[in-house]
């Protein structure tokens, strides 16, 4: 079993997922400070009792989450929920790091670039709006991904792929062709980014939430758009670096699943 100090592996993610040249609303990074050395890591995607739970019983030095604690530049009181959470990741000696956008751009074990890989896109490319901090190197990084199939589909059986892929319903709002060549990807909630997949060619679209607001400008914009649920979308991408991590340092790495059915 290999181990390594928790600052140096929280430093090499911090560098490996560009954490400081991305622009989020979330605090990317080592939210929480736990045992100084790490032996065994847990993965989830919500930052959560439940997880934490998952994670102390397998004994877990550190917890990777896509969704963390903190969200916004305002202080947050130690009260309620928080501080729950906060005294049972003290009380397990149990880091807690998060990645959010920093996971969904990334291009080699980002939600959206393991979701394009499972579904046998070519030609991948980025597709979405940008998420580079002012004036860093990653000038020009989109949260999403684009690329071809390896042949036309028809609509449903594209949605069908999906659901083995994702391994949970999918839902599809049939607004486009009937032969699907491209399809473009933001994992979790990029309903809006419909509009922008149609102007930018993709025959259709795959995100996680479905969106009322999003049904008309799909519809008149002619691109297919697939709903896979917020959850069952971004599962993928702290697994991906979970196994990134066992190769380079040989640590025992494990998935707390906890999935909300949204």
């Amino acid at each position: 079993m290999g181990s390594v100090q928790l600052r140096e592996l929280t430093d090499y993610l911090d560098d490996y997922l560009r954490v400081r040249e991305v622009a989020d609303k979330s605090l990317n990074g080592l939210q929480v400070e736990g045992a100084p050395t790490v032996t065994r890591v847990a993965l989830a995607t919500d930052a959560a009792l439940q997880t934490f739970e998952q994670a102390r019983g397998g004994a877990a030095q550190l917890l990777i989450v896509h969704h963390g604690l903190y969200w916004g530049e305002r202080p947050v009181p130690l009260v309620g929920t928080l501080r729950r959470r906060i005294a049972a990741l003290i009380e397990a000696d149990l880091a807690l790091y998060c990645a959010h956008l920093p996971l969904d751009a990334h291009p080699e074990v980002g939600n959206n670039a393991v979701l394009a890989r499972r579904l046998g896109l070519g030609a991948l490319r980025p597709f979405g709006p940008s998420c580079a901090a002012p004036g860093s190197e990653a000038a020009g990084l989109e949260i999403g991904i684009g690329g071809d199939l390896p042949g036309a589909v028809a609509p449903e059986e594209l949605r069908v792929r999906c659901e083995a892929r994702l391994g949970s319903a999918v839902r599809l709002l049939a607004f486009g062709h009937d032969a699907v060549r491209s399809l473009a990807i933001v994992s979790g909630a990029g309903a809006d980014l419909a509009g922008r997949a149609a102007a930018e060619g993709y025959d259709a679209f795959l995100t996680g939430e479905t969106s009322h607001v999003s049904y008309h400008p799909a519809r008149e914009a002619g691109v297919h758009l697939l709903f896979g649920g917020h959850y069952a979308t971004e599962t993928w991408g702290v697994q991906a670096l979970g196994d990134h991590i066992a190769e380079r340092w040989g640590l025992e790495v494990f998935f707390c699943d906890a999935p909300t059915g949204f």
